[in-house]
């Protein structure tokens, strides 16, 4: 795409039958024509096609236009999309004179920093120029304050939509997404794409979609038009989207602040056009002033945090606080960012590439000399949490940095008249002479990944000894339901094999996306499970919101204890490409209670180096079909 600054749009352009239509785009492209049939690629290329006309918020005329070139396979090395863009720019002669970015494309006055190009494929030019149109509809929205529903919906056969939305000059164009049906497939096929554009030009891409959601998501332009493709190549089942969207004037993200002095957060800044996903390219100034020079401003981070840049670039933002740079990236918790002065400069650079999850953040003033009240400690992410809730076996940080280098709460061993003796810990370590910390307990603190916890709470050091037929814990319950050691003469494989026993495969778990199940998992301990990586790629897939953990399941549906995902911590080397480090941790919000042990135990992790030789049977569980095309999902081996 390109824009024409010397010609004025008329609403004629809008009909694509119109003669004031069809003579700009003639002109355009005998103009294109000219330009490649005497270049280097001449051979190769074969047509231009106008699609859109539209007016932009910058004036003149804004095209949308398609160069086909039939590129022999033999051939494709020496045929680049750079080349192709290459040839476009040169053809301009930008204008010396007036110092601007205008010049003259055989007579077309175009604006050098409009040009757009990027290669595209075969689907999206027979979809966009009418051989394959499937559902296509044109919008031109002209009134404020009015939603325009976006509904489509299919049951079977192949689905590929363009709606194509256009404001009136001025104003931008927010989306607002209240529930999608596709397969989650990390957008190999089905996908919702949303282009700053009229065309499905890769480099203006806003957001894609590739996985269901059923909570409302809205993004928004930068200019007054955008495209919105939906693409399921082969439905199964009921696909489609519910969506509207609104004209709405363009922001600005700018404010000076005076900070008082009071405890705790007074206000709130945001991103432009929260709660909306941001758009790229936008920027935020803010001004902070507090009334004294020994108060500085606490910025406290909704689900975000800010540290220092790097020599690589910033994914999600870049911030500029007092002439410091910093890099800012999503978390799954709050954090908060001092800055120990009176007057805080500080500005927000979006992502120059697509749009961005909704920001947060409450500011307050704080004691430059004493960040954290006293009696508190201060985590790692920022935050100030009471002295009394560190080392009590709670997350209260969110990061865990509250539970880091604590020193355990040793017994008081002895016993005198005139001193009352402290609480007796099991911890399976003998503290005192006599042994008496691991007797006749009244409090016991959490086993270390070390030991292994009895049921009358007692740890014992020896935690590969759990299994091994020598009882261990003073109950015996060290060699109570120890799944792990089990055989089977079943060689089956899930397809085709066998049905197993409730409770057979106390660990196995079942993960449910929006309701649906989605992955497995196996239990590790009361609150964590371990899975695959690959299963939370991607933006949605990452949040946890959506997820459920079923446990104690033998049949889909009916589940013993089924607990909301708190966190997914996919491990940091991931790589989705080859799939090496394939390995996720998720922490339940709710811990199985002891009372399902029976059906709910964690799996036995091998102990560090052991080896597994070529030959030896391994298990495969899950909830799969046991014939070719069978419907029921039951737990097999």
């Amino acid at each position: 795409m390109f824009r024409i600054t010397n010609i004025e749009f008329l609403p004629e352009y809008r009909q694509k039958e119109s003669r004031e239509f069809l003579s700009v785009a003639r002109t355009v492209q005998q103009v294109v024509n000219l330009v490649y049939t005497t270049s280097a690629f001449s051979k190769f290329y074969k047509q231009s096609v106008v699609e859109d006309v539209s007016s932009n918020n910058k004036g003149g005329l804004l095209v949308h236009f398609w160069i086909v070139f039939v590129m022999p396979h033999a051939k494709g090395h020496i045929f680049c999309e750079d080349c192709v863009a290459a040839i476009l720019k040169d053809s301009i002669q930008t204008s010396i004179i007036n110092r601007t970015s205008v010049g003259s494309l055989q007579g077309l006055a175009v604006d050098l920093d409009s040009v757009v190009l990027n290669a595209g494929l075969r689907s999206d030019y027979s979809s966009t120029i009418g051989s394959d149109k499937g559902c296509s509809q044109y919008f031109y929205a002209d009134q404020l304050s009015l939603h325009y529903p976006l509904e489509i919906s299919a049951t079977s056969g192949r689905l590929m939509c363009h709606f194509k939305l256009v404001a009136i000059v001025g104003y931008l164009i927010r989306l607002s997404i209240e529930s999608i049906q596709l397969e989650a497939d990390n957008c190999v096929t089905d996908s919702l794409t949303i282009y700053d554009a009229l065309l499905p030009i890769r480099s203006t891409v806003l957001y894609r979609l590739c996985e269901p959601t059923r909570t409302l998501m809205s993004f928004v332009s930068t200019n007054n038009l955008m495209l919105v493709t939906l693409k399921s190549p082969y439905i199964r089942r009921l696909s489609g989207i519910r969506a509207y969207f609104e004209v709405i004037p363009e922001q600005k993200c700018e404010n000076t602040v005076l900070v008082k002095e009071i405890p705790g957060f007074e206000g709130k800044i945001s991103s432009p056009y929260y709660p909306s996903y941001y758009p790229p390219k936008c920027k935020c100034t803010w001004k902070f002033q507090t009334p004294l020079s020994t108060l500085g401003i606490a910025l406290k981070f909704h689900n975000y945090s800010i540290t220092k840049k790097s020599a690589k670039g910033c994914e999600h933002g870049w911030w500029e606080i007092n002439e410091h740079l910093y890099c800012g990236s999503y978390m799954d918790h709050q954090t908060i960012f001092r800055v120990p002065s009176s007057l805080v400069y500080i500005q927000l650079q979006c992502s120059s590439r697509l749009s961005d999850k909704p920001l947060l953040v409450e500011y307050g003033s704080y004691n430059i000399s004493q960040p954290c009240p006293v009696g508190s400690f201060r985590c790692s992410s920022g935050l100030c949490i009471p002295q009394t809730q560190r080392c009590d076996g709670v997350n209260d940080c969110f990061d865990e940095s509250d539970e880091l280098f604590c020193v355990p709460i040793k017994p008081a061993c002895d016993v005198t008249p005139f001193r009352q003796p402290g609480p007796l810990v099991c911890d399976g370590f003998q503290d005192c002479e006599n042994g008496q910390d691991e007797h006749n307990c009244t409090q016991s603190i959490p086993c270390t990944n070390r030991t292994f916890k009895c049921d009358n709470d007692v740890c014992f050091k020896k935690q590969n000894a759990r299994c091994d037929g020598i009882v261990d814990c003073p109950n015996g319950s060290d060699e109570d339901s120890c799944s792990c050691s089990r055989t089977s003469s079943s060689l089956n494989r899930i397809v085709g094999g066998a049905d197993s026993q409730e409770g057979a495969w106390p660990w196995q778990v079942s993960l449910h996306f929006f309701g649906s199940a989605y992955c497995g998992a196996s239990v590790i301990s009361r609150e964590w499970l371990l899975s695959a990586a690959h299963c939370f790629h991607g933006n949605r897939l990452s949040d946890p919101t959506p997820w459920t953990a079923h446990l104690g399941m033998y049949v889909q549906g009916n589940a013993k204890f089924v607990s909301p995902v708190r966190r997914i911590v996919v491990h940091e080397y991931y790589n989705s490409q080859n799939f090496d480090y394939d390995i996720a941790l998720l922490q339940l919000s709710i811990a199985w209670p002891e009372t399902l042990k029976q059906l709910i135990q964690p799996i036995c992790i091998p102990p560090a180096g052991q080896k597994v030789r070529s030959g030896e049977k391994c298990w495969v569980t899950g909830w799969g079909r046991r014939h070719e095309a069978g419907l029921r999902t039951d737990t097999v081996s």
